[in-house]
C-alpha cells in the first residue's frame, strides 16, 4: 500500500502539470482533467497510450484511482456523455468506479522531457536536440534530432528500431537505400509528417508514424532522408515508463509512495497483418 503523505487528485494533477505544462498544448488539443474529483484521494496510477475500454477494465482490476493516458478521451467538443457509444461508456464507467482520467498529449510532445525524447532514447541516440523548437523556447517544440552512438546501415538500424518498441501487428516500414549509413536520426512520436522537411534537412533517416503515401513519397524522390514509419501506439509506448517515473519520484520528494504502474495492453487499432511478396 502506499504510504506517506496523501496525496490528492489535484495533487497529482499539479505535478503532471508541471512536467507537461498544458500552455505547450497545441490549441486545437484538450488536454488536462477528464473526469475525476479533485479531492478525491490518488494512490495508485495506471499510464496507458489510449483511454480505451480493455484500459479501463485494467485500471479496475488494478484499483487504480488515476488513469492517464496520452491520448485525450475526446478531441472535440460534446453536448452529451451517453453510454450510447464506447466514450460515454468509458466516462461511466470511470466516474461508477472512482476512477479519475487525466490526458497528457501534445504538451507532453513539446514538453523537454517528452513524448519524443522517450522515443530518441529508446533507439539510443545521444545529444538530442528539438527537431521544431517552440519560438521563444527553444528547449521545447516536437520532435528530437540526435546521433547514433555508431553509425550503421539502414538495414541493420531499422532491425534496432524493430526490436527496441513494442511488437505490434503494423511492424515497421522503410524507404530508402538499405545500405545507406545512418548516422543523424529524427525521431517524432506519434504522426510527423508535418516535420517531412525538416527531417530532411536535419537527418539521415527520421522515425515516426502514420506517414501518407504521397507525403513519404515525394520526401523520398526529392532526395530527402531515410523513412522508417513506426505504429502510433509503439512510438509513443517508450514514454510511458518514462513518465510513470517521474510522477512516482515528484510524489516521493512530497513525501508520499504513489504506486505507478504502465499498461502493456497493445491498443494499436490494427490486429493482425500480412506480408506480400516481394
Amino acid at each position: 500500500m502506499a504510504g506517506g503523505v496523501s496525496l490528492t487528485l489535484r495533487d497529482v494533477v499539479s505535478l503532471l502539470d508541471q512536467r507537461y505544462p498544458p500552455h505547450l498544448a497545441e490549441d486545437w488539443d484538450a488536454v488536462g482533467l477528464t473526469c475525476g474529483d479533485p479531492d478525491a484521494s490518488v494512490r495508485r496510477v495506471l499510464f496507458a497510450v489510449d483511454p480505451v475500454p480493455a484500459v479501463v477494465d485494467e485500471a479496475m482490476v488494478e484499483q487504480a484511482d488515476l488513469v492517464v493516458t496520452h491520448h485525450p478521451l475526446f478531441l472535440r467538443g460534446v453536448h452529451s456523455v451517453a453510454a450510447t457509444d464506447h466514450k460515454g461508456r468509458i466516462v461511466h464507467e470511470l466516474i461508477s468506479h472512482g476512477i479519475a482520467l487525466y490526458s497528457a498529449h501534445t504538451n507532453a510532445d513539446n514538453a523537454r522531457p517528452g513524448v519524443s525524447d522517450a522515443l530518441a532514447d529508446a533507439l539510443g541516440l545521444v545529444d538530442c536536440r528539438p527537431l521544431d523548437p517552440r519560438p521563444g523556447e527553444p528547449a521545447t517544440g516536437t520532435g528530437r534530432v540526435g546521433e547514433l552512438v555508431r553509425p550503421m546501415t539502414l538495414a541493420a538500424f531499422g532491425a534496432e528500431v524493430a526490436g527496441a518498441l513494442p511488437a505490434t501487428a503494423h511492424g515497421i516500414r522503410v524507404a530508402g537505400d538499405g545500405e545507406r549509413v545512418a548516422r543523424t536520426v529524427a525521431v517524432c512520436g506519434g504522426a510527423g509528417d508535418s516535420l517531412l522537411d525538416a527531417a530532411a534537412a536535419a537527418a539521415d533517416v527520421y522515425v515516426t508514424s502514420d506517414l501518407r503515401h504521397h507525403r513519404a513519397q515525394d520526401h523520398v524522390l526529392g532526395g530527402g532522408c531515410a523513412l522508417v514509419d513506426v505504429a502510433h501506439f509503439a512510438g509513443e509506448w517508450p514514454w510511458l515508463p518514462v513518465a510513470a517515473a517521474a510522477l512516482a519520484a515528484d510524489a516521493a520528494q512530497l513525501g508520499s509512495r504513489l504506486e505507478v504502474r504502465v499498461s502493456t495492453i497493445v491498443t494499436d487499432p490494427w490486429t493482425s497483418h500480412r506480408g506480400s511478396q516481394p
